[in-house]
């Protein structure tokens, strides 16, 4: 992951598009333009709304760092579970659980991001007391209204509107897993797997490899035929009794250390962000293609 954060999150991102067909960018785009749309539907409400835009400054006020670095960790994971959604091809859209977010959270969300944006454009912007920069933003908004219209957007438009979406929120969680607080970093311990995909693992009857024995690697006793076993993603079978208390302090597979998806939003980050750079050339930029 060191050798990974050197590359520029925008190069990922590129490179991984490169591999999709025209079909998958198509739905990925007409995707995200509706969401870009209904996001912007969300600011536009904010703003218009003295009463809406206080509360959801207050309710952004009263969160920790930490509280609000997690928001937009929650809001970064759920388009990276889109984008890899699409990536893969798939039929069925993740999970309203990793892919949606309350009213009041997605507002204060958009808010602070909209905020770091004036603030990176003009340091000075937001020295003024807090009831006035319902006004400043608008003011702001008002100067390149076309930036915040998904109105007559190319294709590829909308595309860089999503990756620079992506990378400001994954530079942000990155700044603060850099600077401390708390939040992921190195000495991470290990997550524990998703309830819901541990409910969801399928069992089936062990059988017996061609030289007459199949062991699971857990306990390494014999998985007689017959009985029924858990089958993780990557194909690897274990005895139930064993794989469970495995995967409620881990979310590896106990042979090839396949990652499944965890609750922990940070851990879900990175195991996605992988999965997105291994799909791209980020590999054959450093030159350690051959590593895993």
């Amino acid at each position: 992951m060191e050798k990974l954060d050197q590359i520029p999150l925008e190069t990922i991102l590129m490179s991984t598009l490169s591999t999709f067909t025209s079909h998958q960018l198509s739905d990925l785009t007409l995707y995200f333009s509706s969401l870009h749309h209904r996001h912007h539907c969300r600011i536009f409400s904010l703003l218009s709304s003295p009463m809406l835009f206080s509360l959801t400054l207050h309710h952004l006020h009263s969160l920790s760092l930490h509280n609000k670095s997690l928001l937009i960790a929650k809001h970064l994971l759920s388009k990276l579970a889109i984008f890899t959604h699409f990536m893969h091809n798939d039929t069925i859209l993740p999970p309203p659980s990793t892919t949606s977010m309350k009213h009041r959270d997605l507002d204060a969300v958009l808010l602070l991001l909209l905020l770091c944006e004036l603030r990176q454009h003009d340091p000075e912007a937001l020295d003024i007391p807090p009831s006035r920069w319902r006004v400043v933003i608008c003011q702001y908004i008002a100067k390149d209204a076309l930036k915040f219209s998904s109105i007559s957007c190319s294709n590829r438009e909308v595309i860089m509107k999503f990756i620079e979406l992506l990378a400001k929120c994954k530079n942000f969680v990155n700044a603060m897993i850099h600077a401390g607080n708390g939040i992921g970093g190195k000495d991470r311990k290990e997550v524990a797997t998703s309830i819901a995909v541990v409910v969801a693992l399928p069992s089936e009857e062990a059988s017996n490899d061609n030289d007459g024995r199949k062991e699971c690697v857990v306990c390494k006793e014999e998985m007689k035929e017959g009985r029924d076993v858990c089958k993780l993603p990557c194909h690897h079978t274990f005895h139930w009794i064993c794989i469970l208390p495995w995967l409620k302090k881990r979310n590896t597979c106990p042979c090839c250390r396949f990652q499944l998806p965890s609750d922990d939003v940070f851990a879900e980050i990175q195991r996605l962000w992988e999965v997105v750079a291994k799909m791209s050339d980020s590999e054959k930029f450093l030159g350690i293609s051959n590593c895993n």
